[in-house]
C-alpha cells in the first residue's frame, strides 16, 4: 500500500483505540457537524454532482442531499435509544442475574462509494458508522471525480480529522486498500466488483455489507391505471437517466398490455419533457464515454419502439423502450443502470 494510504489507516486505528468515538456526546456532535456540512455547502455539493452526471438541481437536492439530511436527523433523534442495552430472556442459570445485549463498535470501517449517487451513497453509510462509534476511511468513486474532490475537501473541515478520512483513487488504490485488515467494509456497486470485495474481506474474516445492483422487473396487467403506472415507472427509470440500481429494468406483460403501455408512454414522455428530451434541462447524461458506449450497444437488442436517439458529444441517450427482447440478449444479462429499456413478455 502507498505510504500515504497506510498512514490514513494507521491514524484511524489509533483514533479508535483511544476511545474517542465511543461517548454518545461525541457521536451526536459529529452527526450534527455532518448535517452542518450538508446545509452550509448545499450549492457546492449540487454543482459537483451536476458536473459529473448533468442532473437537474432539483433531482440532486431530492435524491442526494435531502435523503442524506433526513438520515442524519433520524440518527440524531434515535441514537440515545439505539445504544441502550437490550434486555434478553433469562434461563434457569441466569435467573438471579441481569441479562442484556450490549453493542460495541467494530473499529475502522472502509466505505467504498459508487459513482451514480456519489454524495448520498458515500455519506449515508458514514451516518451509521458514526452512530455506532466507529472510525471510517471513505473512498468515493473516481468516476464521479468532482463529487470525490468536494468530499475530500469538506469532510476534514467539519468532522474529526483522525476518525473520518477521505482517500481518492481508482482500481489500483482500491485493490491496495483491500489488502489491509479493516474491521468492516461497506460497498455499494456492481455484483462483479462485489465478488472481488467479498473475496478480499474473506482473507481477513472481515464482515461486509454489499449493496449490489441487479435486474428489477415490473409486472403489468390490464387491471392497472395505465397512465398512472406509466408515470411512476418512467419517473423511476429516468431518475438519474436510469443510473439507479433499483430502477425498473424490464416489464413483463401480454401483447395487449404492451400496446397500452406504449401508447401511454408516448403521452407521458411528451408531458414530462414538452418536446424532445435532448433539449430538456431535467434529464441527465451518462457518466462517461465507456458506459455510454456500453449502453448504446444495447439498442441493437430487440426493436426500438420509442426513443433510441443518441448524441456522442455529451453522452446522451434518449428515453428508450425496446420490444421483442429475448433472454439471450446482452441487455437481459447485464444490470442496466443507464437507459430506459424494457422487455415485454
Amino acid at each position: 500500500m502507498p505510504t500515504e494510504y497506510f498512514k490514513v489507516l494507521q491514524t484511524a486505528q489509533k483514533a479508535f483505540a483511544s476511545g474517542v468515538t465511543k461517548p454518545i456526546k461525541f457521536r451526536l456532535q459529529q452527526l450534527k457537524l455532518l448535517l452542518k456540512l450538508c446545509e452550509e455547502n448545499e450549492e457546492k455539493l449540487i454543482e459537483a454532482v451536476k458536473k459529473d452526471l448533468k442532473k437537474s438541481k432539483i433531482e440532486i437536492r431530492l435524491t442526494e442531499l435531502e435523503y442524506l439530511k433526513n438520515e442524519i436527523r433520524g440518527a440524531i433523534y434515535n441514537l440515545t435509544e439505539w445504544v441502550k442495552p437490550q434486555s434478553t430472556e433469562k434461563n434457569l442459570v441466569l435467573l438471579m442475574d441481569d441479562s442484556f445485549i450490549h453493542s460495541e463498535p467494530f473499529g475502522v470501517v472502509l466505505i467504498i462509494g459508487p459513482w451514480n449517487y456519489p454524495v448520498q451513497l458515500s455519506l449515508v453509510p458514514l451516518v451509521g458508522v458514526i452512530s455506532a462509534g466507529n472510525c471510517a476511511v471513505i473512498k468515493p468513486s473516481e468516476i464521479s471525480e468532482n463529487a470525490a474532490e468536494v468530499l475530500e475537501e469538506l469532510l476534514p473541515k467539519y468532522l474529526h480529522q483522525d476518525c473520518y478520512q477521505v482517500v481518492k483513487g481508482g482500481v489500483p488504490e482500491t485493490t491496495e486498500l483491500l489488502k489491509e485488515k479493516f474491521d468492516y467494509i461497506f460497498f455499494t456497486g456492481s455484483t462483479a466488483v462485489g465478488k472481488i470485495i467479498y473475496q478480499a474481506a474473506a482473507k481477513n474474516l472481515t464482515p461486509v455489507t454489499l449493496e449490489l445492483g441487479g435486474k428489477s422487473p415490473v409486472y403489468l396487467d390490464d387491471s392497472v391505471n395505465m397512465d398512472m403506472a406509466c408515470r411512476r415507472i418512467i419517473w423511476g427509470k429516468l431518475l438519474s437517466l436510469g443510473q439507479t440500481c433499483v430502477a425498473p429494468d424490464y416489464i413483463l406483460c401480454n401483447e395487449e398490455v404492451q400496446d397500452l403501455f406504449l401508447k401511454s408512454s408516448k403521452k407521458v414522455l411528451a408531458e414530462f419533457f414538452e418536446g424532445d428530451p435532448i433539449d430538456s434541462p431535467d434529464i441527465g447524461r451518462i457518466i462517461n464515454d465507456r458506459n455510454y458506449k456500453r449502453v448504446q450497444s444495447y439498442l441493437k437488442d430487440g426493436n426500438i419502439a420509442i426513443g433510441g436517439k443518441t448524441r456522442d458529444e455529451d453522452q446522451y441517450i434518449a428515453p428508450t423502450i425496446l420490444t421483442g427482447v429475448k433472454d439471450e440478449h446482452q441487455v437481459m444479462k447485464d444490470e442496466v443502470l443507464l437507459s430506459v429499456l424494457y422487455k415485454f413478455g
